[in-house]
């Protein structure tokens, strides 16, 4: 079948648009401290933080890249494997998120410079701008590829489109605008998916159809990938969960304990559903739309269901993107803010000059963020770059922090140091050997190194 544009889909996008705007709005005037654009006050409920969790991580990465180009690219099993990284992630999240909140720190470099010192402050916020950068900008991308769906326009067109919006609802109102989009955007997407399942089944002719018209390597667990080739692929987003900046934020954003266990569960509860759900449509849309890019497989397949279904889902998935996108600007504009600006270059800073000097720096980001997706072919290699890069050079030194008392300054160093510059020379020098994601041999290269420069030093320390 060829994809042919559905204008009356704009609609549903322009609705969800508009009530992003308005609350952007609306919350920028309730933003009168740092703490109240960076950590909402503190004041998520349960119900708000299990949205907003939902929301961030289940982003473009997952229904332009990750399951999405998985299913459509190698088959339903590949895809429904990356879910249970998540959530063993989540999992392990989960036990430590009390202590999270507790730690009382605005930024994860924050918390290393706690245990490492301040060379490590300075590395992890290089590693997080240049990951974080990475991420929003397949956010722009994905969103492109909506408009193009609903409109015509050209993916370019529609990715500048994308960008203006999303630094804005990230300049205006800042997590208390985000948290609560984030809210919304959750119980869509939910509703989205669910709804969408049997009707993009049914598109593709019935399940018996899909397994017999896609090919045999489709239907086999590896999806025709060496076991390492899927390694590459799961453990990426494993690791970039158990340290995301992000989901640290919010949970430390939560009123309490209470809300912090139930908002965890619900996180936990939405990503098992979301994760099969975007893989069934996706794999669906193999045989309805055989011959496109993977990364539109979901978005197409809105263009054949019924238009109150189809006009849901897509903006199910405008609402992954925007609320990835914003939160994902947020958190590094907060790094560079706190971590540089409010340290060296300005440390007498009053709280309303870091708030605004926060707001100048998301339209830099996102400008850069632009320019990033011009250069990487797909968005399943920038992300897989971008989660590397965050995995391998953060998450090791973070987990040792919460899990191990006995992790030395050098110790820490060292994994960040080895997670960075291994996936950059495998990605960027000699471009991925083997056709193997970098993460197969950056983030053991970090646990390593943590491991052995710890007991080495050990003594000295």
């Amino acid at each position: 079948m060829e994809l042919t544009h559905n204008p009356t889909l704009l609609w549903f996008l322009a609705g969800y648009g508009v009530i992003m705007v308005v609350m952007g709005i609306f919350y920028s005037k309730k933003i009168s401290s740092s703490e109240d654009f960076i950590l909402a006050g503190k004041s998520l409920g349960a119900v708000v933080l299990m949205g907003t969790l939902i929301a961030t991580w289940v982003g473009s990465g997952t229904i332009t890249g990750g399951s999405n180009s998985l299913a459509y690219s190698f088959g339903i099993w590949p895809a429904m494997l990356q879910s249970v990284s998540a959530i063993v992630g989540i999992g392990l999240l989960f036990f430590i998120a009390e202590r999270i909140r507790t730690f009382g720190k605005y930024t994860i470099s924050e918390i290393l410079e706690t245990k490492y010192g301040e060379s490590a402050k300075m590395l992890s916020v290089l590693v997080i701008v240049l990951a974080y950068v990475g991420i929003v900008s397949y956010q722009f991308q994905g969103f492109g590829f909506v408009l193009n769906v609903t409109t015509g326009i050209p993916v370019q067109t529609g990715t500048i489109i994308a960008a203006v919006l999303i630094v804005f609802l990230a300049a205006a109102g800042g997590l208390k605008a985000v948290a609560a989009t984030d809210a919304i955007g959750a119980f869509i997407i939910l509703i989205g998916l669910g709804v969408g399942i049997p009707f993009s089944i049914n598109a593709a002719g019935g399940w018996a159809n899909i397994t017999e018209t896609v090919p045999p390597s489709s239907l086999e667990v590896l999806g025709g990938l060496t076991p390492l080739q899927l390694t590459g692929y799961l453990i990426p987003s494993l690791f970039l969960l158990l340290g995301d900046q992000n989901m640290y934020q919010r949970l430390a954003a939560s009123r309490g304990s209470r809300d912090t266990r139930i908002g965890s569960i619900g996180w936990l509860i939405g990503v098992i559903f979301i994760y099969p759900a975007v893989s069934i449509i996706a794999f669906s849309a193999r045989v309805t739309f055989p011959d496109i890019n993977p990364g539109m497989a979901l978005i197409a397949t809105t263009t054949i269901l019924p238009t109150f279904i189809g006009g849901l889902l897509l903006a199910a998935a405008a609402a992954f993107i925007v609320t990835t996108g914003n939160s994902y600007l947020l958190s590094a504009s907060t790094n560079i803010t706190y971590d540089l600006y409010g340290k060296y270059i300005n440390p007498e800073a009053s709280d309303k000059q870091k708030l605004l000097f926060t707001r100048i720096l998301i339209p830099v980001l996102g400008l850069l963020s632009y320019l990033l997706i011009e250069y990487f072919p797909s968005i399943l290699s920038v992300q897989m770059y971008a989660y590397t890069v965050y995995a391998a050079g953060i998450t090791p030194a973070v987990l040792a922090v919460f899990l191990w008392k006995k992790v030395t300054k050098a110790g820490g160093l060292a994994s960040m140091s080895a997670g960075v510059i291994t996936t950059l020379v495998w990605e960027i020098v000699l471009r991925q050997p083997y056709d193997l994601n970098s993460s197969v041999v950056s983030i053991p290269v970090a646990f390593v190194a943590l491991i052995i420069v710890t007991l080495m030093t050990a003594k000295k320390e």
